[in-house]
């Protein structure tokens, strides 16, 4: 077996191993770089973020123009080639990948495509093509996560994860979803522009667990003219027939059976922490298998770093970024100012998105907090949009004015939570916000209101006076 000497091993090619190894490299550390698979990207890149939107993209194309039907302009029911469709999206995955490969050569970051798995805490065996011993000073370790498989499920090629279902060779003409969070909100958005009737099974009583009920009501009531919602729901079993798959659920009103031609399962996903030896080397995991980090990504091991989605929630790919490029200068001998302000966003129609406190949280942990918030059926933006079921929320620190937390629903939201993320991040003040002058007619400028809603100094909405 071929040995090689490196100053930062880099286990993982996703959106944190790569910004964790190019950054090093720029710093001036020799990196090597390790992934499974034959490209980098990770799962963000070749099997989720990238080509969900890519498919989300034509979705919202074909559903906007479905929409203009009430104001006065008709289209042609939408001809789907799914073989241009899929060419499409994996142009966009292919030009992404050879950028990243182009970025790891013009940096000199050795790459070696093979499995990882540690020898001792000095040195990873890769198994691929060729196998090498790569000797390390200092690692990180970033090999994300995976979608879990449910206990029981039939192994039937009709009950498929996300990855199969950005694959898509057919449109179904019934898709039931397991899973009522983002990915599996995310499909039933693709498919169900694209044709399919759609069926979502939610185990709670509410879609997107976790973030705030007035939000995700908005949302909930735009999917439901489209996509028929069971929550509170759970799966019993699987009944696999020639001509179709049979749900059986229990729900509030009883037992409940359903037929679909295609599954989706979307329940969840774990760390990839298993088969890479860290417990033999001293490496701790949680009782769910993510990797103990400090708050410097240090695990247990001082001179190996975990980050992403295998060092614990949230499992996004931005934060995964930014923790390898803060560790990365750890590693060099600096001292980054890490941020814990994540923005958190459902691409689905409308979008909903949040960063910082949420309600829930404020609740659950008796955190006192004050609000604003602005409808947009009061935002002519929204309005000539034909989108006013939408919402901004701002929460502000009753004692100091400094937002805490918000939380956007309706197009876009996405793009507008990074204003919220950063008056966050700098401490800003609802007068802050507000006085920054916004541009009209925008969505964007339902923040500032939202920050006026709370000072009371709004024009745009009427709040008769007290007393």
């Amino acid at each position: 077996m071929e040995t090689i000497h490196t100053q930062l091993l880099v286990l993982g090619a996703g959106p944190g191993g790569y910004s964790a190894a190019f950054r090093a490299a720029d710093l001036g550390l020799s990196v090597v770089i390790v992934e499974r698979y034959p490209t980098l990207g990770g799962v963000c890149l070749n099997v989720g973020c990238i080509p969900s939107k890519t498919l989300l993209h034509i979705a919202q194309v074909i559903d906007d123009a479905k929409a203009l039907n009430s104001m006065g302009v008709n289209f042609n029911p939408p001809q789907i080639d799914l073989n241009q469709v899929q060419s499409t999206k994996n142009a966009v995955i292919t030009k992404l990948n050879k950028g990243l490969a182009n970025l790891a050569r013009q940096r000199k970051v050795q790459t070696i495509f093979g499995v990882g798995r540690f020898r001792d805490p000095n040195c990873l065996e890769v198994h691929g093509t060729n196998s090498v011993a790569i000797n390390f000073e200092k690692a990180i370790i970033a090999t994300g996560s995976q979608t879990i498989h449910l206990p029981g499920i039939p192994d039937d090629p009709r009950i498929i994860d996300s990855t199969a279902a950005l694959a898509l060779t057919e449109i179904p003409p019934r898709l039931l979803i397991i899973g009522g969070g983002i990915i599996g909100l995310e499909m039933a958005n693709i498919y169900a522009a694209f044709g399919s009737q759609v069926t979502i099974i939610e185990l709670t009583p509410g879609l997107i667990p976790g973030c705030d009920p007035d939000l995700v009501r908005i949302l909930h009531r735009h999917l439901a003219n489209r996509i028929t919602i069971h929550l509170n729901t759970r799966l019993i079993r699987i009944d696999p027939q020639p001509e179709n798959l049979i749900a059986h659920l229990s729900g509030p009103t009883g037992n409940l059976i359903l037929h679909g031609d295609r599954m989706l399962i979307a329940v969840g996903r774990r760390p990839n922490s298993a088969n890479l030896a860290l417990e033999d080397i001293g490496i701790a995991l949680d009782q769910r298998g993510f990797i103990t980090v400090d708050s410097e990504q240090r695990t247990t091991i001082p001179h190996i770093y975990a980050i992403g989605d295998v060092a614990g929630n949230p499992l996004l790919a931005h934060k995964a970024a930014y923790q390898g490029k803060c560790v990365a200068e750890t590693v060099a001998g600096h001292k980054p100012a890490v941020a814990d302000i994540i923005p958190s966003v459902a691409y689905t129609d409308p979008e909903i998105a949040w960063v910082g406190l949420s309600e829930t949280t404020a609740q659950q942990q008796a955190i006192t907090f004050a609000k604003g918030q602005f409808p947009w059926m009061a935002s002519g933006r929204a309005l000539s949009l034909g989108r006013a079921a939408g919402m901004t929320k701002l929460l502000f620190d009753p004692a100091s004015n400094r937002l805490l937390g918000a939380g956007i629903v309706g197009p876009g939201a996405g793009e507008l939570i990074a204003e919220a993320a950063l008056a966050i991040q700098l401490g800003a003040t609802a007068r802050d916000i507000s006085r920054t002058i916004h541009p009209h007619p925008s969505l964007s400028e339902t923040i500032a209101l939202a920050a006026e809603a709370f000072q009371g100094t709004i024009t745009e909405l009427y709040f008769p006076k007290k007393g």
